[in-house]
């Protein structure tokens, strides 16, 4: 992977339970890992929306490549998620890329909000 192709940034965000002074327990997303990427849109999709119960909401597809590291590998698609340029991406899937250890794929879709 050249690394002139990794040109963004992007957070990837771990879901962990807090505790707050009362004892209550709540659900947060805080920083996990950050590194550079390449940022690919799935066909088109990138901008494509969908109109239900009367609201239009935005469902991007958007697929970020990085570098393998330990602190990427051990990622799930249902306690991560990415934010890139302002915006909040669920991860759908992950691709290993045939587990050669060389780059991970992660396929996201925009968070409704």
């Amino acid at each position: 992977m050249e690394a002139s192709l990794l040109n963004v940034k992007i957070t990837f965000q771990k879901n962990a339970v807090e505790v707050d002074g009362n004892g209550n327990h709540k659900n947060a997303w805080a920083d996990y890992y950050s590194c550079h990427a390449t940022v690919s849109g799935e066909a088109g999709r990138q901008t494509s929306e969908s109109e239900a119960a009367g609201t239009v909401a935005d469902e991007s597809d958007v697929s970020f490549t990085v570098r393998w590291c330990r602190k990427a590998s051990v990622m799930d698609s249902t306690g991560y998620r990415v934010v890139f340029d302002g915006g909040i991406y669920d991860i759908v899937a992950i691709d290993h890329m045939n587990y050669k250890k060389k780059c991970l794929k992660f396929k996201c879709r925009k968070a409704r909000r």
